[in-house]
């Protein structure tokens, strides 16, 4: 996809997205074939319910359909959030990623799996796991240090079954 295609695009549909009270994430645009599939990701603080994907993804159908955004060939529309283990890019992907498990690429080389326990303008306060009977210990990282990170999926954190059996008590 052209940039120019891609900046047309997210002008268009942005301000539609945010009046639906969500965040524009990603434009894609993919060739499968001989159609051509857009795939719009759209997200927010407290996530995006299926009622809320499904009133965005009619906003930007109509706008698609009475523009040229898309040229004369035939397209389908996927709209959707982020995936379990999102890519975080931006300050709100990190903050949205509080209390969550993520391995960083660090800029100086190597990486670090660790939970987001607070974010602030410069960096994050991680609780790194211990290993092997070892307790679980602080550290600081800045924004600069980190070159890519990216949500962890977790099945069963420790501290939910500790909660579930506490409750269960």
């Amino acid at each position: 996809m052209s940039t120019t295609q891609s900046e047309r695009l997210r002008e268009l549909l942005e301000p539609l997205v945010t009046s639906q009270g969500l965040d524009l994430e990603e434009i894609a645009v993919d060739s499968v074939g001989r159609k051509r599939v857009l795939r719009v990701v759209v997200d927010s603080d407290t996530g995006a319910d299926l009622d809320q994907i499904a009133d965005v993804s009619r906003e930007l159908s109509a706008k698609l359909d009475e523009t040229d955004a898309m040229g004369e060939g035939e397209y389908t529309l996927e709209v959707g959030t982020p995936g379990a283990e999102r890519l975080l890019e931006d300050h709100r992907h990190y903050v949205r990623a509080e209390g969550r498990l993520v391995k960083f690429q660090l800029a100086e080389g190597g990486e670090l799996v660790a939970r987001i326990l607070q974010v602030d303008d410069e960096g994050l306060d991680l609780e790194v796991p211990g290993v092997k009977g070892r307790k679980a210990t602080t550290r600081r990282l800045g924004f600069p240090d980190i070159a890519r990170a990216r949500v962890q999926v977790e099945f069963s954190r420790k501290d939910e079954k500790a909660t579930e059996k506490e409750e269960e008590a």
